[in-house]
């Protein structure tokens, strides 16, 4: 009981000690970009218009069809609310995710490898994204007006964002870390990404066969907008079970994935420890 319950202190240790790390790295992130305080706002704003100009569109197809394989407009609304919130938390926090294959084909691992914290965590928050910021306060306004808002509705629509965030962190890291085995792989990694979103904006019932499939797996794009919409519809708890353990299993996979690369990039690069 004792070794347990030392060991249970030390993992509750990390975990909050990690948590202390991100946030102070996103404060000084953001202090950082708010220097250039109309880039700053520009970015954010032009993001924020580009999820209208979406927005329209779909307000434009469901005055025409009203209702697409059961889905309506409303679901589209909240669809969007999810996907926004959720990259918003996964590529404003962990900006590096979107460029994790251009750094470790360029050899700028070497600078994190020298550092004393976990070397993925630490490149992951090294950048903040302040486009995807747009996306945030823009999903958050869908939810304003599309969404419950009661303590539990607000509590699960955080709860199903966070997920959904960590499995396009995970799969972000997953599909950048081919660079570690192929090389220069930017142009797969970022049609692998683009695929992964694009697939995620859409009514999935619009889906079948193995299309269908291919998205709860290889491109695991119903993860990330079609179960959590189902969790906010009122879905039953095997639906968040299910997000929970994908989201928790594909972070492991991705992790795993990621150290085994970087053995085999500190056995071939020279490291460099930056100053």
């Amino acid at each position: 009981m004792g070794d347990e319950g030392a060991m249970s202190r030390r993992w509750y240790g990390r975990v909050w000690s990690n948590a202390r790390f991100v946030v102070a790295h996103l404060a000084l992130n953001l202090q950082a970009a708010m220097e250039y305080r109309a880039s700053f706002i520009s970015q954010i704003v032009g993001m924020m218009l580009n999820d209208a100009i979406w927005i329209f569109f779909w307000f434009v197809f469901f005055a025409r069809f009203k209702v697409v394989k059961g889905w309506e407009f409303s679901d589209v609304i909240m669809l969007w609310a999810v996907l926004t919130v959720a990259y918003g938390i996964a590529t404003g926090i962990f900006g590096n995710a979107l460029r994790l294959s251009k750094i470790i084909a360029e050899g700028g691992l070497d600078f994190f490898l020298g550092l004393p914290r976990d070397v993925l965590l630490s490149v992951l928050v090294a950048r903040l994204n302040i486009s995807a910021l747009g996306d945030l306060l823009f999903g958050l306004i869908l939810f304003v007006f599309a969404g419950t808002l009661t303590l539990g509705g607000v509590a699960l629509f955080f709860l199903v964002c966070i997920l959904a965030g960590s499995v396009i962190v995970s799969w972000f890291v997953l599909v950048n870390s081919l660079a570690f085995f192929m090389g220069s792989s930017e142009n797969l990694s970022m049609q692998m990404l683009n695929a992964l979103l694009s697939f995620a904006t859409y009514p999935f019932p619009i889906f079948s066969g193995p299309v269908r499939f291919l998205l709860f797996t290889l491109i695991p794009a119903a993860f990330i907008g079609y179960v959590p919409v189902m969790i906010l519809k009122g879905a039953n708890w095997w639906f968040i079970l299910g997000l929970t353990a994908f989201a928790v299993g594909l972070g492991l996979f991705a992790r795993f994935v990621f150290l085994w690369g970087l053995r085999r990039y500190e056995s071939g690069n020279l490291v460099i420890v930056r100053v």
